[in-house]
């Protein structure tokens, strides 16, 4: 798709309104209701978790302190039945899609995308998961088509997306042409100046949707750690601008058409203290707060996402007044309810009428029977692959860190990783990165009846569930002690908080807590030898740390790259040529103060 039909297709909606706003406004209001109600229903972070998410990720401290089970598809549209109305608009803040179970992951999460759109979303902004396999496939997943290497699902042809993507910060970096779209909007001169210099939106940034005769401006950001967090060659034609920057602008776009009841979703929040109410105001300011107290006047609310908490705050805009800033949680365990009047006059939000709740998705109510036969059917297409033996484990095989930051699962990967990469690619060391461990390992056998100790590929996958390459590089010794002096903060890649690889066996080292960045590794050692600042080392590691991911940018200066097989095979190997596996110790990083 050109740059200029894109530009076109981002901007349709705000043209369509404000072409009909001037027809919907009379001339003699005086007996029109000085208000309509307006609600919205929004969720963050699903990450296709169609069926009830399990353990830890399962539960959530609800309005009276009480820890509950929470979340799942057939409970989520039920929930969303009850507290819908005819004046409601379903929202989401990104992360709908990506680091999914296999349920929603084995057809590259259509299913997680129909199901939303059964429930009735509307808009959503995109997260950083939304580009986990790229750009291109983002598009497919929003228009339509079949995968272009696997094909279609066993539903047929993907229809697209019934709801409207936005990103209003997410621009090509180099536009291959000039666009006139702009002329559609009525103004030419005043949107190019207003425009100049901005760039080509690769995604819608804005989206209107009509309730009760006024319109809703929804504007859409995402996180501009997105390059840092997701595979570099899917997003390699993107930039992602300032959110704050792009919010203004998209919120000036709105108002140039009319649209000043606007609404900013966003895919970046803040973290909690924990154990706190969803409806309390528990977010530690941070870089959500930052946003939300930053984007103009004119934006009425900001709702959150990204940090996976649920929160209910007011923060003051630049002008000072009160506006919404609040979070949902994550897996469908939470839905936020935003009740609010718009002044049929001025058609924009009247604050003081905001009124917003944090509603646990408990699993007390009745499951919606049309979803929970919608899930089984994807259950059953997936089952086959899903519920295959692949090997056996002692124990529970947890992936929480212990003081070093190593986890057992983490280092066991790592294992895996080492293993599957030494042959083809020469590898040395592997190093996995945290984050994309994604749930432990249990011993006890699940309700498909694989039995105690028998791992499943549906479990293997539910621990990594991203698909990434195995990669070789070389690097030097001295690459390879800035790669772990990046795993702390306080260095130029602007760390965000301490991020420990989890390291194969046969790779030793010290860190210090109290020491300076750039000094913290000592003692390094390969297969107990002592690394030097110029041995060439052969390091294992995903596409996504390769590619600098996680803000690891020395993995960039790696040199003669090997692809390998996938991630999750791999693992999957490893743990079929090493039954029973037991848990590692985590002995491989020494922590002195």
């Amino acid at each position: 798709m050109t740059s200029r039909s894109l530009l076109r297709l981002a901007l349709a909606g705000a043209v369509a309104t404000g072409t009909a706003l001037l027809a919907t406004v009379p001339a003699d209001a005086s007996n029109a209701p000085r208000t309509v109600p307006v609600r919205l229903l929004s969720l963050n972070d699903f990450h296709g978790h169609l069926e009830p998410p399990t353990g830890s990720s399962g539960r959530m401290v609800d309005e009276h302190g009480q820890t509950v089970n929470a979340g799942g598809a057939a409970y989520v549209a039920a929930h969303m039945k009850a507290h819908t109305d005819r004046n409601t608009i379903a929202v989401a803040q990104g992360d709908l899609i990506g680091a999914t179970p296999l349920i929603s992951a084995a057809y590259h999460d259509e299913p997680s995308v129909e199901f939303l759109g059964k429930i009735g979303l509307k808009v959503a902004a995109v997260g950083n998961h939304e580009f986990d396999e790229g750009y291109d496939e983002l598009r497919r997943i929003m228009k339509g088509g079949c995968h272009p290497v696997d094909g279609c699902s066993p539903a047929g042809q993907w229809k697209g997306a019934r709801f409207d993507y936005v990103g209003a910060n997410v621009l090509f970096k180099n536009p291959n042409e000039k666009t006139d779209a702009l002329a559609a909007l009525g103004n030419q001169a005043a949107v190019e100046k207003l425009m100049s210099g901005w760039g080509v939106p690769a995604l819608p940034p804005v989206s209107v949707k009509w309730m009760s005769g006024v319109p809703i401006g929804f504007i859409g950001l995402v996180t501009t750690s997105t390059p840092n967090i997701v595979t570099a060659e899917g997003i390699k034609d993107l930039t992602f601008a300032d959110e704050v920057k792009a919010a203004n602008l998209a919120s000036r776009v709105l108002k140039l058409v009319g649209v000043k009841a606007q609404v900013v979703l966003v895919h970046e929040g803040d973290q909690v203290t924990a154990g706190q109410s969803p409806d309390a105001c528990s977010a530690v300011p941070g870089v959500g707060n930052r946003i939300a107290t930053q984007v103009a006047p004119e934006i009425d609310m900001v709702l959150s996402g990204h940090s996976h908490q649920a929160y209910l705050c007011t923060v003051k805009d630049p002008s000072g007044r009160d506006r919404l800033y609040s979070q949902g949680g994550s897996f469908g365990r939470v839905i936020t309810q935003v009740d609010m009047k718009v002044d049929v006059r001025t058609l924009d939000i009247v604050r003081s009428s905001v009124v917003a709740d944090n509603h646990v998705v408990t699993r007390t109510v009745t499951p919606d029977r049309d979803i929970s036969d919608f899930v089984d059917l994807w259950k059953e297409r997936v089952a086959e692959v899903a519920d295959k033996p692949v090997g056996r484990i002692t124990a529970d095989i947890p992936n929480t860190a212990a003081p070093s930051g190593e986890t057992p699962l983490g280092d066991l990967i790592a294992d895996a990783q080492l293993a599957a990469t030494k042959a083809g690619g020469n590898a040395q060391i592997a190093l996995m990165n945290p984050g994309g461990v994604r749930a432990p390992l249990t011993y006890a056998g699940s309700p498909a009846g694989e039995g105690d100790g028998v791992v499943t590929y549906g479990e293997a996958f539910t621990v990594q569930p991203f698909n990434n390459l195995m990669q070789v590089v070389t690097l030097t010794g001295a690459q390879l002690k800035t790669v772990l002096e990046q795993q702390f903060t306080g260095g130029p890649n602007n760390q965000a908080f301490t991020k420990i690889l989890q390291p194969s066996a046969n790779l030793t080292y010290t860190y210090s807590r109290s020491a300076a960045w750039g000094s913290k590794v000592s003692d390094l050692r390969i297969d107990g030898t002592p690394v030097t600042d110029t041995q060439a080392i052969r390091v294992a590691a995903n596409n996504f740390l390769v590619g600098g991911g996680d803000a690891f940018l020395a993995f960039r200066d790696g040199t003669d790259a090997w692809s390998g097989p996938l991630d999750i095979d791999a693992f999957v190997a490893y743990l079929g040529e090493h039954s029973p596996a037991a848990p590692p110790a985590t002995n491989r990083i020494t922590v002195v103060d």
